[in-house]
């Protein structure tokens, strides 16, 4: 008769113990399972949340508010395209999330589309502040330029990545206090500060902006075979076929440009509109507005449909440069109405 052998016993018992796991150990692991889906779960709906982009503000209503009245009448010239700008850069610095382009934490890294939409509006907030810099607040060329627009205007131009010291938040901050303390002497009038709406003046900062728009409806057009053809055919030099995955990128920059610069140009509308009606160019002034507006259609699908032709999806980026290529094109019609009129 032979006797069972302990160490065999044991070793058998360690088999079965792994291959079949306590319920203590499976709880451990459902655990850890449903955290992890948790935490996942959460950084998804939030970075979604984050990347909402922000809805359009009424110019009058903004700049009214700043300026603590009841009456638009009570604005004076060049206070809405200032309180715009200033409102456009608090967008950028408080809107879902804070400012995206430059967090590297969860779940700020993993997004792209919103740190591409801020960039696009920023680079429209910079024409807009360079060209009250340069134009708007100046007499002529050989006039004095503003102290606090000198001051404020370098700080947007920093880095949009920066997240060390000084951030780029810090930066722009800075801009943004340079540009209130201009729109205090703007409103209190007595010529602190001044801002002239001539029609010269807008014509240049027109041509900043048909340039803008240009390159923006090439890129978004480049999203297409047909593009690069149609471009050889005509001899022009092309830009290469936008990678499937930079689709999206592009597309957003151009949403956020249309955007900022839509509320610019509803402030210019305020401002110059003597200018623009002495000229005959106001209903042109306000098809580019329109454009822009149609540029800013909500889009229905979750992801930048990249179609072509006649196909079975839409081609957003073809559409969005439609309405830019518009919005350029009366642009061009508007100079030469200001030059002219």
């Amino acid at each position: 008769m032979s006797l069972p052998n302990p160490k065999r016993s044991n070793e058998n018992a360690s088999l079965s113990s792994a291959l079949n796991p306590s319920s203590n150990d499976r709880g451990i692991y459902w655990t850890i399972g449903v955290f992890f889906a948790i935490v996942i779960g959460a950084i998804t709906i939030l970075g979604q949340y984050w990347s909402i982009e922000p809805t359009p503000f009424d110019v009058v209503e903004s700049a009214m508010k700043k300026a603590n009245v009841t009456d638009k009448s009570q604005l004076p010239v060049g206070y809405t395209y200032t309180a715009t700008a200033i409102s456009i850069a608090e967008t950028l610095m408080y809107k879902r999330g804070g400012y995206l382009s430059n967090d590297v934490t969860v779940p700020s890294v993993l997004l792209d589309n919103m740190p591409n939409w801020e960039f696009g509006a920023l680079v429209a907030l910079r024409d807009a502040v360079t060209a009250l810099r340069n134009h708007f607040a100046r007499a002529q060329s050989q006039s004095k330029e503003d102290p606090d627009l000198a001051a404020g205007e370098p700080q947007l131009y920093y880095d949009h990545m920066s997240w060390g010291l000084p951030s780029s938040e810090s930066e722009y901050q800075k801009g943004i206090e340079s540009l209130y303390k201009y729109l205090e002497r703007v409103g209190r009038g007595g010529g602190d500060a001044v801002f002239h709406a001539r029609a010269d003046n807008l014509r240049q900062y027109l041509e900043v902006l048909d340039k803008r728009l240009g390159s923006l409806s090439l890129r978004l057009s480049a999203s297409t075979d047909v593009h690069e053809f149609t471009l050889e055919q005509q001899g022009v030099t092309t830009l290469p076929k936008t990678p499937w995955l930079a689709v999206d990128d592009i597309f957003y920059e151009a949403r956020g440009h249309t955007w900022a610069l839509l509320h610019i140009l509803r402030a210019a509308e305020v401002d110059f509109k003597e200018t623009l009606e002495g000229k005959n160019a106001y209903s042109t002034f306000l098809q580019i507005i329109h454009e822009l507006e149609y540029a800013q259609t909500p889009t229905l699908s979750p992801v930048v449909l990249n179609g072509s032709g006649f196909g079975l999806f839409s081609n957003y980026s073809v559409t969005l440069a439609n309405y830019v290529a518009r919005a350029g094109a009366a642009i061009l019609d508007l100079r030469d109405v200001l030059l002219r009129g």
